[in-house]
């Protein structure tokens, strides 16, 4: 990976981390490496949100800059990258919750890993999530929730999967805020990721990627 490049983007650089990518880009870097590297800088991004050294407001350059450059290198995988999908992702943010910036992570990581994404956005009603299950037929549902008190709302959204009938064949994973164990059980979910890469791991794990 490129170390000036994780650097650049850490310290939230906007201006000098778009050129350092052009300049990999000219000089025909993988793109995986250049997002590999874009990735390390969120996972230093995250650390420091943990630590109070960044805030929210940080999250949100941190996010702008990774947008930027997946603008550049996206094009570049789909012109590399062409094949078969390994399988149907549905990802939703959660009625209440307009947070998106990890959701938005997510769903950029399972596309360049090879899934076939649908994102319906933030503060999603529940009833459109069991109608874009329906018709999307995914094999893997992603739940997203910054906010604690729309935890109430992903747990009526998985509940409503199952009273549809749409549960059985299908996996729920979720993520964002302070999620962990206790939370996963509380909303019904099969599995939470703390970050981009968990979410990747567990699609190949239920997938058999």
């Amino acid at each position: 990976m490129d170390q000036k490049l994780i650097e650049l983007m850490a310290d939230l650089k906007e201006e000098e981390t778009a050129a350092r990518v052009q300049e990999l880009v000219e000089a025909k870097t993988d793109p995986l490496e250049i997002l590999a590297a874009a990735r390390a800088a969120m996972e230093v991004v995250g650390k420091r949100f943990e630590t109070s050294e960044y805030f929210i407001p940080d999250l949100v350059m941190a996010g702008e800059i990774l947008t930027a450059i997946t603008n550049i290198v996206k094009p570049l995988l789909t012109q590399d990258a062409e094949g078969p999908k390994k399988g149907k992702v549905l990802i939703a943010t959660v009625e209440g919750d307009i947070h998106d910036i990890g959701k938005d992570i997510v769903v950029f990581m399972l596309e360049v890993s090879g899934y076939e994404v649908r994102d319906l956005g933030i503060d999603v009603p529940v009833d459109t999530v069991v109608e874009n299950i329906r018709e999307f037929q995914p094999r893997v549902v992603g739940l997203s929730a910054f906010l604690t008190l729309t935890y109430e709302s992903m747990k009526q959204t998985i509940k409503a999967i199952e009273a549809a009938g749409l549960r059985e064949n299908l996996k729920i994973m979720i993520g964002g805020g302070q999620i962990d164990e206790e939370i996963r059980q509380y909303v019904r979910a099969d599995a939470y990721g703390r970050d981009a890469v968990a979410a990747v791991n567990l699609c190949n794990q239920w997938i058999g990627a």
